[in-house]
């Protein structure tokens, strides 16, 4: 009989990639019990759902919480949240679960943290710590003041978490999990076909003598500007002719803008360069980045994968700042001539050296291990 039983929640599709490795770990440790609970946008096909990319990883679902409200707006995001919180607080109540993880910093994320610190279940947090340019730094700052556990990617991340008034002893540096994907990944061949495999919309581009890789999202705190934002990127990479693969947003407040500015360009313009998904698996994302001449837009991916695997990245806006980054990203403004000057810099560069700022392959395992053996407790001493 195992002993501890972990709920793990998952809220939108990048954070399965973040604990993979995290749940096959649990489930093969003698002493962990996994329980996993899919909600929010990870369950939307429109934003795509990775359910089925879960299941055929041998993943058992547990529970599906559909919380996402229409509109992509700020107003939507706070009610999600709410909603998060008392369909996710019955669930806890059913699953009386020994500890929960809530990942990371995606605006969901507070709705698990919530939901399981008011019924006194401990909470894990991962990836605490970080620093970025909207609201997700808010939120991961409160999950790390309400949880219990704290397992952070980097020592800059461990030093702000301590700083912040949490127990040393609950705080571990074991790495991000994605990393442990791009490591397994690393020297891989790409070994299909992204179009074949995934369908997509757009051209059939000829992308096997080379291509580059967008992901751009909407910043919570700027909006209002994302359908703007998304088309100086689109015109870049539409004058530059590379082959491009093209990820759909995130959803936060701007997605909607982002999405209907990618319609209208792809209607208006019918670019012959560009192909559009809107999700991968995780193994099949990181081989399609490690082949690809470079990264383009605000993925945190961009900053942390991409840094492991050597990939050069432009990186636009503000969405990412202050987030610790290798050498391998170049920082511009929504601005299309920067934007093209620094792509066609970047794609010169050729695969870089590896960084392991944000882990070593072995991260999932050391969590898992972590967990069984430190004591689960909800109330914690506050130093002051």
């Amino acid at each position: 009989m195992k002993e501890r039983k972990i709920c793990v929640v998952v809220t939108a599709r990048p954070s399965y990639s973040r604990v993979k490795t995290l749940l096959s770990a649990i489930e093969e440790h003698s002493n962990l019990a996994l329980q996993l609970v899919i909600a929010g946008s990870a369950l939307l096909d429109r934003y795509g759902s990775i359910v089925d990319f879960i299941e055929r990883d041998g993943f058992e679902i547990t529970e599906r919480v559909f919380m996402v409200l229409e509109g992509e707006n700020p107003t939507s995001m706070a009610k999600t949240t709410g909603l998060g919180v008392m369909e996710l607080a019955n669930v806890f109540h059913k699953l009386q679960p020994d500890a929960v993880v809530t990942i990371a910093d995606r605006f969901e994320t507070i709705a698990t943290s919530i939901a399981a610190s008011y019924q006194n279940i401990p909470l894990i947090h991962i990836q605490g710590g970080e620093v970025t340019g909207n609201i997700d730094e808010k939120v991961r700052h409160a999950n790390t003041k309400l949880a219990d556990l704290h397992f952070v990617s980097t020592e800059d991340a461990l030093e702000r978490v301590v700083h912040m008034g949490e127990d040393p002893d609950k705080v571990f540096n074991t790495g991000c999990p994605s990393i442990d994907i791009a490591a397994k990944i690393s020297q891989e061949p790409l070994g299909f076909d992204p179009i074949e495999k995934y369908g997509g919309v757009g051209e059939t581009i000829n992308w096997e003598k080379g291509y580059v890789v967008v992901m751009q999202h909407p910043v919570t705190t700027e909006y209002e500007s994302a359908r703007e934002d998304v088309l100086k990127t689109l015109e870049a990479v539409h004058e530059l002719g590379i082959p491009t693969f093209w990820f759909w947003p995130n959803v936060d407040a701007g997605s909607d803008g982002t999405s209907n500015g990618i319609r209208t360009f792809r209607e208006l313009s019918k670019p012959k360069n560009i192909h559009f998904f809107k999700n991968m698996e995780s193994d099949d994302f990181l081989k399609l980045l490690v082949h690809s001449k470079c990264l383009i837009g605000n993925s945190s991916a961009g900053i942390r994968e991409c840094s492991f695997l050597g990939v050069p990245v432009v990186n636009i806006g503000t969405r990412q700042h202050r987030r610790q980054r290798g050498g391998n990203v170049v920082d511009v403004s929504y601005n299309k001539e920067k934007i093209k000057q620094a792509i066609q810099e970047r794609m010169t560069l050729g695969r870089l050296s590896s960084e392991s700022i944000y882990g070593d392959g072995l991260s999932g395992k050391r969590i898992a291990d972590i967990i069984a053996k430190t004591p689960l407790t909800f109330y914690k001493t506050i130093r002051y």
